[in-house]
């Protein structure tokens, strides 16, 4: 008689192919927006003036932004820098601009009819062919990240785990950069290094969800892959809700309270750590199914010597 494990809990394989329905939405909407619209790249990618003046109080930026914005500066990027007395304010190329210290002095001049104790501290000139540059590096550094976690994975695991963790990965990155390019959202260093961060933080949940399911098929050994996936996934949930919930919690303090400085940064994660918890339940583990993932791939290899001694 064949023994069927009883689990309790949420059936995620089962409900798999709604999971594979709902991933490809989000991957066609990410990459149509991509190809179609693009992203809104920021002064570290296209390059433009980078302009630091100081305040004798703190500065008010709303007020700021609204005196540049009726000056013709309405793509002016504004965050305070070291205080809130000091302001960094980045401006992207415009055909026909000025050199960046004509531009200074224009600023200044916007600037000081709000208050005339404002001071002009630096001026820097961020070149096209060094946003290129970081845009190259940046789409390199993801490849490398992707191509040796997939070695990692393959070695700690199988070939089949590691097809469906790097799987998981490459789409929490294609949608946490389409929700960019979707809302008009400007993408910069900051943006890179929280994607970066992204992969890590996926990579981590869907490791801890594939080493729960590696146990178990060795374990329970007669039971159907899929029940066992489904056990594994449900005895790490609890983990897996409580350390999303808590990085979360963070991550919404400092989009509300951290500031324009940080606020792109920890949308980017907010939108990563969201998409990565769901990628590492359902994407990673269902495409390790589909795959046809069984004991026998995860079994230790026998040696000679073992072979010798069996009767």
């Amino acid at each position: 008689m064949k023994t069927m494990l009883v689990f309790s809990g949420v059936d995620f394989m089962g409900k798999k192919r709604i999971a594979f329905a709902f991933s490809l939405l989000l991957l066609a909407i990410s990459v149509g927006s991509l190809f179609s619209k693009g992203l809104e790249f920021g002064i570290d990618f296209t390059g433009g003036v980078l302009i630091e003046v100081g305040y004798q109080d703190a500065a008010d930026l709303p007020r700021i932004r609204r005196g540049l914005e009726a000056a013709g500066f309405a793509s002016a990027q504004l965050q305070n820098f070291g205080t809130e007395r000091d302001v960094l304010i980045r401006l992207l190329p415009q055909e026909g601009e000025e050199s960046s210290d004509a531009v200074g002095e224009k600023i200044l001049q916007v600037l000081s009819t709000q208050d005339p104790t404002v001071t002009l501290r630096r001026v820097e000139f961020v070149g096209p062919q060094v946003g290129e540059e970081l845009r190259e590096q940046g789409g390199l550094a993801m490849l490398f990240a992707l191509l040796f976690i997939m070695a990692y994975v393959a070695f700690r695991f199988q070939w089949k785990f590691a097809v469906g963790a790097v799987a998981a990965l490459a789409h929490d990155v294609v949608v946490t950069v389409g929700f960019f390019s979707v809302f008009n959202r400007p993408f910069d260093l900051a943006v890179l290094a929280a994607v970066l961060a992204v992969i890590g933080y996926s990579l981590n949940d869907t490791i801890v969800v594939f080493d729960r399911i590696r146990e178990n098929f060795l374990r329970i050994r007669k039971s159907h892959a899929l029940e066992v996936m489904n056990v594994s996934i449900n005895q790490t949930l609890s983990r897996t809700l409580i350390t999303s919930t808590t990085t979360l919690l963070v991550l919404l303090a400092l989009f509300f309270l951290g500031g324009e400085a940080i606020h792109s940064f920890a949308l980017a994660l907010i939108v990563g750590v969201v998409i990565g918890t769901y990628s590492s339940i359902y994407v990673a583990s269902s495409l390790a199914l589909v795959l046809d993932v069984s004991t026998q791939d995860l079994m230790p290899p026998v040696t000679e010597n073992e072979l010798d001694e069996m009767p």
